[in-house]
């Protein structure tokens, strides 16, 4: 069953780019890993949200993930409540929610477009 870990973070003052840039272009490799999303949510907070192909494949991969977390920690601020720099959850997918279809186009406006580039 296909699952997700999400990671929030916030950024310390100046360091959003390099946090950023150590994101892109990284392939981690973890067994299972089917990708993932770095999503700014605020002024210096950010997400993390990777799908995995199982909730064992996210399990496995903790120590590497903490590994990632040890090259990162240097541009994270303490998130306060005894959190520490991230607050972590996962779990299994339990709906998966469809993406919506594109509204069908009248055939009218396609015949239009056709006459137009004939011109």
């Amino acid at each position: 069953m296909t699952a997700f870990n999400i990671v929030r973070f916030r950024v310390k003052p100046g360091h959003e780019a390099q946090f950023i840039a150590a994101h892109r272009g990284r392939s981690p490799g973890f067994k299972g890993f089917r990708g993932g999303h770095l999503v700014r949510t605020g002024e210096r907070t950010f997400c993390m949200v990777g799908e995995w192909a199982n909730f064992k494949s996210l399990a496995n991969a903790r120590p590497l993930m903490i590994g990632i977390l040890d090259e990162l920690r240097g541009h994270l601020e303490d998130l306060g409540g005894g959190l520490g720099v991230t607050d972590p959850v996962s779990g299994e997918s339990v709906a998966n929610l469809p993406a919506t279809k594109p509204a069908a186009r009248k055939r009218g406006a396609a015949r239009k477009a056709k006459r137009k580039k004939r011109r």
